[in-house]
């Protein structure tokens, strides 16, 4: 899909007075370089820029922007381009704790002492129309999407060390804490809990401190977290 309103949008967001888009830095096309800073938005898997990032590390700090959508607007036409026939709101909320969803593929290079990642929970528009392909049985429609447009930014959370990851668990856990722990806590699914686990562990908010049976134990390190 090409470029989205909601990826220029936010781009535009983040350049300050005498910011360049779309330049070209050590071989790699970065989205905006502000001063001596250079911005990456990554709507998609950070997985995706990892190796980008990393190599421009070696030189350049660098700033990735991770928009998470905490409310979004259906709006679909008759056709594309036609007029608006239906619009509502989607039931999918995001919270800045699906940030560990993506931070998975991502512990190899955050955190790192050039390196800030912000968190930007938005509200947007998701723009559709009917796709002309036969309708699979498992799906309800095909519908495609035109184009995404940015309404607001909510609130931005700005990441640069793991004792920054380690304060988006905002709920006291025991001394120490197994996923279990975290999954009751949190009110997420075990699996998403061993994926906090996983991001906790390698970027050393927290570290292993033995085993309850076959279960992990974790405490959070003292710089990972203020006690408490």
């Amino acid at each position: 899909m090409a470029e989205t309103s909601l990826h220029r949008d936010l781009k535009a967001f983040y350049c300050g007075e005498g910011s360049r888009q779309e330049v070209l830095v050590d071989g790699y096309r970065v989205d905006v370089v502000s001063g001596r800073q250079l911005v990456e938005v990554q709507f998609g898997s950070l997985a995706a820029i990892r190796n980008k990032v990393q190599k421009l590390l070696e030189k350049h700090r660098v700033l990735v922007v991770k928009p998470i959508v905490a409310r979004k607007l259906l709006v679909k036409r008759a056709a594309k381009g036609g007029p608006v026939i239906e619009q509502r709101l989607s039931p999918k909320r995001g919270r800045v704790l699906d940030l560990f969803n993506d931070l998975v593929y991502f512990t190899r290079v955050f955190p790192h002492r050039r390196l800030t990642l912000d968190v930007v929970l938005v509200e947007i528009e998701e723009w559709r129309y009917p796709g002309h392909g036969r309708r699979r049985r498992w799906r309800r429609d095909d519908n495609q999407v035109e184009d995404q447009r940015l309404v607001a930014v909510q609130a931005t959370r700005r990441l640069r060390t793991a004792a920054d990851l380690a304060s988006l668990i905002p709920c006291p856990l025991p001394a120490p804490f197994h996923t279990g722990d975290l999954a009751q806590a949190l009110g997420v699914d075990l699996w998403f809990a061993q994926r906090i686990a996983y991001c906790l562990r390698t970027t050393q908010a927290a570290r292993e401190v033995g085993k309850q049976g076959n279960t992990r134990l974790y405490e959070f390190c003292k710089a990972g977290r203020a006690a408490g």
